[in-house]
């Protein structure tokens, strides 16, 4: 593993302990998107629980964009109301608590229940995750070096996909039941009297995430310090004064052309890249009848793929920069995109390669659904990288006692508009009533957001920019 020691002479030394509890939050944080949003309870909600997947889909994506609604409204007002009262550690666990409540309750979504009360758990438990991430991404720049900050971030987003893909293969090799033999893959009955015909090895992806989300937030409150203003103001004032805060900082960011430019490229980009983890793994399910067996170990091979593009991102991150790394993920990120839209049974790139649509039985079995797995693992390579160098872009282009406001509005910026790209996707898909026409909108976030971000200055708050000149 990656050294990550501080330089003392760039800040007062965090000890290692400390820096590994912080990147830890993404080990505990990351199976609620792998297993429940992306790989399992949603693919379930989609293929099973709704009337039928164009349905199902739609629904989906609804309740996408009102969580992102929700986060873009309050995440920047939390974040400066955070650098009031100080400490972030408690804002966390108090979101964590709500987490770790909604998703038990998705034990309870069983086929025919009604979908409105399973979007709303789902939607809370997203704002409760996204609002925890805020508080925990801005303690980074008072931890973490600037010439360590990619590094690191690409170093927990690996350990984040890691921990997604243990509580993945838990589900596929001791709950998930095939649909006739109601074995596991590796023939055993399912754990705990788990009844896979009834939706349970799926809907238990929720309570499992939950307990695990709890135990391993735990060394990031045992080890981890936290923001160096021990004594905050009490809430009340604490609020007076961070909206004023937030006032504040809206205004230099609009006088900070760099920063402006690489909050709105991401706001652009990150609205693509949410959507395609939210409903790339209910997407495939739907159009190959995959079971939960199939699109869980298709999760597992893009969260290995990750793991090790998170890696070699970190090492390229310090050498080549933030900027260049997200730009590069982002070009992967829209030809997988277009390679998934443009596949389907027997055929791929529009019907350019034509397939046998034969089944011969088995995992993955048709040419059509290798294909697939290609610009899957196109995707599994890009979308730690393009997140956690963004992650690090930002750090580096502000002060560590800011951190709390600028990471409020960059959530802003990765939320502020996180319910267009879903609900773009689900009203064309609701419109034309084709999942695929709705999630090729995906790919129009994606060009767009890297294209603005072409000419963004790296780091952001660099003065006097010339963009050609930029990495």
């Amino acid at each position: 593993m990656t050294d990550t020691n501080l330089d003392a002479s760039e800040k007062p030394a965090t000890q290692k302990r400390g820096i590994w509890g912080w990147m830890f939050f993404d080990w505990a944080a990351q199976p609620f998107f792998t297993v429940v949003t992306t790989f399992i309870f949603g693919p379930y909600f989609v293929s099973k629980m709704a009337a039928d997947p164009a349905a199902g889909q739609a629904a989906w994506g609804y309740g996408i964009a009102a969580g992102g609604f929700i986060i873009a409204i309050l995440s920047p007002i939390l974040g400066s109301i955070a650098d009031q009262t100080g400490p972030r550690k408690p804002w966390i666990a108090a979101f964590a608590a709500v987490k770790i409540a909604m998703l038990f309750t998705l034990w309870w979504a069983a086929p025919g229940s009604s979908l409105v009360w399973v979007v709303a758990a789902f939607t809370l438990a997203s704002v409760a995750a996204e609002f925890s991430t805020v508080f925990n991404d801005s303690m980074m720049p008072r931890l973490i070096p600037s010439k360590d900050v990619g590094k690191v971030s690409n170093i927990a987003w690996g350990l984040g996909y890691a921990g997604g893909m243990i509580v993945l293969i838990f589900i596929i090799l001791g709950l998930a039941g095939d649909d006739i033999t109601g074995k596991t893959l590796i023939g055993m009955t399912p754990l705990f009297g788990i009844d896979p015909a009834l939706g349970e090895d799926a809907r238990a992806a929720g309570p499992i995430s939950a307990i695990w989300y709890f135990i391993f937030i735990l060394p990031m409150f045992f080890f981890t310090p936290d923001s160096a203003k021990t004594a905050g103001k009490p809430m009340a004032q604490a609020v007076r004064l961070g909206l004023k805060d937030l006032k504040a900082t809206l205004k230099e960011v609009r006088q900070k052309a760099g920063l402006l430019r690489f909050l709105i490229a991401r706001m652009i980009y990150q609205d693509g890249v949410n959507a395609l983890l939210a409903l790339g793994g209910a997407f495939a399910a739907a159009m190959f009848q995959w079971s939960i067996t199939e699109i869980g170990i298709f999760g597992i091979i893009l969260n290995i793929v990750a793991i090790a593009g998170c890696l070699v991102a970190g090492r390229m991150d310090s050498r080549f920069g933030s900027k260049a790394i997200v730009q590069l993920s982002i070009i992967c990120l829209i030809i997988a995109t277009i390679g998934i839209v443009s596949t389907g049974p027997g055929f791929t790139l529009f019907g350019l390669l034509q397939f046998s649509t034969d089944d011969p039985g088995g995992l993955f079995a048709t040419a059509a659904e290798k294909a697939y797995l290609v610009f899957g693992l196109l995707i599994g390579v890009a979308f730690g990288p393009v997140q956690a160098s963004s992650r690090s872009y930002m750090a580096r282009s502000v002060e560590p006692e800011d951190a709390g406001r600028y990471f409020g509005i960059y959530a802003l910026a990765g939320r502020a508009t996180s319910f267009a790209a879903p609900l773009a996707v689900a009203i064309v898909t609701d419109i034309t009533n084709s999942p695929r026409i709705g999630m090729a909108m995906i790919i129009i976030f994606l060009v767009a957001g890297s294209a603005v971000l072409y000419s963004t200055p790296y780091p952001a708050n660099k003065p006097n920019y010339v963009a050609r000149r930029m990495r």
